[in-house]
């Protein structure tokens, strides 16, 4: 029996892209395709088992095509199944939204029109690349910061205890993780179920079916009974992702389950009990959807029993280091290859980088890494491009370290540096900025004597007051 295709999802409102890509990757792929991003999501609910693939346009309905539709859909797919992996594809070939996709959490960036045979080589690296989750439930959280070490002591504390835990934390920072592997498989109840279901991967209707299970005949479709979440979880773990997508009108019922562990099938008045724990995960700021009507505030306060958020990137320092060798290793591994270094420069920018994209952007930049320069020595013209181009200008990039008048190479580097987070260099500015600099820099470093400043610039005194002059009649 042959193994089963890979699922892959086309999202492009132009059906001769999507017919014709559709027929280019029928023999290496199972294909659903989609015209916007609310059919796509409501298309991935009604299937079985979410895409391992998605190409998705970014120029989408509805009109005037912007790329804010694609990069909402990027951060949909990703909140309905995390280990999805996406190629971004865009008639207008923009860096700077090649970036942006690429810290959403896609994988790859393509310019229309594409190449399907260098898609489907894309497409095959993608699934090559297997494992690594958002930290990886092997190695658990890794890292030694401060808040990572707050973190796993909270975490120490709540595994065994029969509260719920609400775990807060941006997309990507890998709440899953804490879930998974320090809720329940370090815990008393590892050798029980655990059972993880997002809440926006599911259509509203089917959400209480699910997670309650109904009788036979409750609803058209019914042919039999079933068991839900709950029932199949007890003694065990639920985890509920994406709780803030919970409907207000569902949020009761899981109420009532958390005060005593009473639930009904949908179709039944027999009150069962649960004896889950649940663990709840949110990307959201639960107490701004409480004010705006969208959560109830009771199950708020019952969910957070115990509450551990996950830090963003930004917040833990040289972690992005382990991080960095942690992935490189994996993914060296997976491509056969040897793994990529850093050079200096480039081992700064990645720990001056704020990676809004957490966790799972630093890992696909690995991913990318490692399939165009594996074995290799990486330098800022190669890193920087993988950057966020409004968090890459963060990167301080004005102090030009060892800058020295009878050093070319280094002043090239230093320029480089400059120009790639630059988005509009102004060269006479900046020759002026650092003239000011050091001429003033040498003043006090003189004391005010004129003579001994220039001396200390290398040029005459006349000459160093007919630079000062300039200055006053740009």
């Amino acid at each position: 029996m042959s193994a089963a295709k890979p699922l892959l999802l086309i999202v492009d409102d132009d059906s001769l892209i999507s017919e014709s890509l559709s027929f280019a990757f029928a023999q290496e792929f199972d294909v659903v395709t989609s015209h916007s991003r609310p059919h796509a999501l409501t298309l991935l609910r009604q299937l079985r088992h979410a895409p391992q693939l998605a190409l998705v346009d970014l120029g989408l309905p509805p009109f005037p095509h912007r790329p804010d539709e694609g990069f909402a859909l990027i951060s949909d797919l990703l909140a309905l199944s995390p280990d999805m992996k996406i190629i971004v594809l865009s008639g207008q070939n923009d860096e700077d939204n090649a970036r942006h996709a690429r810290t959403l959490g896609a994988v790859d960036f393509v310019g229309k029109p594409c190449d399907p045979g260098r898609l489907a080589v894309l497409f095959r690296q993608s699934l090559s690349f297997t494992g690594g989750g958002s930290q990886t439930p092997a190695a658990g959280l890794i890292g030694d910061s401060l808040p990572m070490q707050r973190l796993r002591l909270q975490l120490g504390q709540y595994a065994n205890l029969a509260f719920p835990v609400l775990i807060e934390g941006e997309s990507g920072s890998g709440k899953d993780i804490v879930a998974s592997h320090y809720l329940h498989r370090l815990t008393e109840r590892r050798q029980k179920p655990f059972l993880a279901l997002n809440c926006a991967a599911i259509s509203p209707t089917l959400l209480e079916p699910t997670l309650f299970g109904y009788a036979k005949g409750a609803f058209t479709g019914a042919t039999s009974a079933k068991a839900g979440y709950f029932e199949d979880a007890d003694g065990g773990t639920l985890f509920l992702d994406e709780i803030g997508e919970l409907p207000l009108d569902l949020q009761p019922k899981l109420l009532r389950v958390l005060e005593n562990g009473e639930y009904q099938r949908v179709g039944e008045t027999q009150t069962r009990i649960s004896q889950a724990r649940i663990i709840a995960a949110t990307n959201r700021d639960l107490r701004q959807e409480i004010r705006g009507g969208r959560f109830r505030a009771d199950l708020f306060h019952r969910l957070s029993v115990f509450t551990v958020a996950v830090p963003p990137l930004r917040e833990t320092g040289a972690d992005r280091l382990l991080l960095l060798d942690h992935f490189k290793k994996i993914y060296a591994e997976q491509a056969r290859q040897s793994p990529f270094t850093l050079n200096q420069a480039a081992t700064q920018a990645w720990l001056d980088y704020a990676f809004p994209g957490n966790v799972r952007e630093l890992r696909n930049i690995v991913i990318r890494l490692t399939t165009r320069h594996a074995g290799q020595t990486i330098g800022l013209e190669h890193l920087l491009p993988e950057f966020d181009a409004d968090d890459a200008a963060d990167i301080n990039t004005s102090d030009i370290n060892g800058l020295v008048t009878d050093d070319l190479e280094k002043a090239k580097q230093a320029a480089r540096k400059h120009l790639q987070n630059s988005m509009r260099l102004n060269l006479d500015a900046t020759l002026e900025l650092w003239e000011r600099g050091y001429i003033e820099a040498a003043i006090e470093l003189s004391a005010g004597n004129m003579s001994q400043a220039a001396r200390r610039l290398g040029i005459n005194r006349t000459t160093l007051y007919n630079r000062m002059e300039g200055w006053s009649r740009r």
